[in-house]
């Protein structure tokens, strides 16, 4: 999931409560959390995907695609830099596909 701070700063604070509460608490979403250590839980922070990536290749293809639906899925928007990291760092992720569906 985007971390709240990125998601405030790419159209969250335009939000009624309620929509922010969702997007906080939405659990029925696959991309909305994954299990890291605390470590790095803590170096990513609020980082978008200009800043950090995860640590382990293996893991940096599915969360770019993570991170790619639920900007849209709940209508956030992505700067040029944030756009051409995505790109960059996704250019190795050929089997990746990005679908979503609209947040309600």
């Amino acid at each position: 999931m985007v971390p709240l701070a990125e998601a405030w700063n790419s159209g969250a604070h335009t939000w009624m409560p309620e929509r922010r509460e969702a997007y906080a608490k939405d659990l029925g979403s696959e991309r909305s959390l994954a299990a890291v250590t605390a470590k790095t839980n803590r170096t990513k922070a609020d980082k978008d995907p200009t800043a950090w990536v995860p640590p382990a290749g293996s893991a940096r293809c599915i969360y770019l695609e993570d991170w790619a639906a639920t900007k849209p899925h709940w209508g956030l928007s992505a700067d040029d830099a944030e756009r051409a990291a995505l790109l960059e760092l996704a250019a190795p992720c050929e089997d990746s596909v990005v679908a979503y569906e609209a947040a309600p």
